[in-house]
């Protein structure tokens, strides 16, 4: 299956992907942001759209709708106190500027839409080297404030009467999430980012004793749905977005129910 030229940079970009998810999820689900992220799913399909109307590549469309939504959320949650409010007003001005633009590249319409379900097939060279580049910008950044994200996860109230300077922290994590979205795109599509971007951290959420296993039990429950959802999808050429969510639902489900039985 590997002697395949896009199987390999699927498998490849996949793995990264699962990997960068699977860190990024289990904060995501601690800072309480899915529907945010479900957000910066749907406003990356617009990034494409607007991507492929400018003549740019798809996935720099993506980080610059992306990065702007995060970054007009950051602002606008310290200016107004109805944040699910702010979250719609966004998300609904992106999706209608997608539906612009995506009417406006009709003629390149059909990538625009592998773009909203994601394919195997439509994984090149380039791609592989733009997701390498981008995925390793999160994870140094994660690594690198790994202690004052973990502090201000855990407990923001003390985190704000810290030393700690937790604006900053919340817009870089918020951009980290659009870089992120961006890049597993190419994979599960816009539309289903946060299949990704939720379920391995809320599995792992069942097992995990401490951080540590939280990350590495997240980073594997992506990894199972990935590689999974590649190799079915290559064995009966079907949507690799669906075996995905298919596999990462039946390990949370599987979960609810085993739960159950240890209790």
């Amino acid at each position: 299956m590997l002697n395949s030229e896009f199987m390999f940079n699927s498998f490849v970009s996949g793995t990264v992907i699962a990997i960068v998810c699977g860190i990024m999820s289990t904060f995501v689900l601690i800072r309480k942001l899915p529907f945010l992220t479900h957000m910066i799913s749907e406003i990356g399909f617009s990034g494409a759209a607007f991507g492929i109307f400018a003549g740019l590549p798809p996935i720099t469309g993506m980080l610059i709708f992306t990065t702007l939504a995060a970054v007009m959320t950051s602002v606008g949650a310290n200016k107004f106190s109805s944040n699910d409010a702010l979250v719609s007003v966004i998300s609904a001005l992106f999706m209608g500027s997608g539906a612009l633009f995506l009417t406006l590249a009709k003629g390149n319409a059909s990538y625009t839409t592998t773009l909203m379900f994601g394919s195997i097939t439509a994984i090149t060279k380039q791609n592989v080297i733009q997701i390498l580049v981008v995925a390793g910008i999160v994870l140094i950044t994660i690594l690198l404030m790994f202690r004052p994200l973990k502090f201000d996860s855990f407990d923001p109230i003390a985190a704000q009467y810290s030393s700690l300077k937790t604006y900053w922290i919340s817009l870089i994590f918020l951009i980290l999430t659009a870089f992120t979205a961006s890049v597993a795109a190419q994979i599960v599509g816009a539309l289903l980012i946060f299949v990704l971007l939720t379920l391995p951290a809320a599995i792992a959420f069942y097992w995990g004793r401490n951080f540590s296993e939280l990350i590495i039990l997240s980073v594997l429950c992506a990894l199972i749905g990935t590689w999974g959802g590649l190799y079915l999808s290559y064995v009966t050429d079907l949507p690799v977005t669906f075996f995905i969510t298919l596999i990462e639902a039946i390990l949370f489900f599987a979960t609810l129910i085993a739960k159950k039985f240890i209790r």
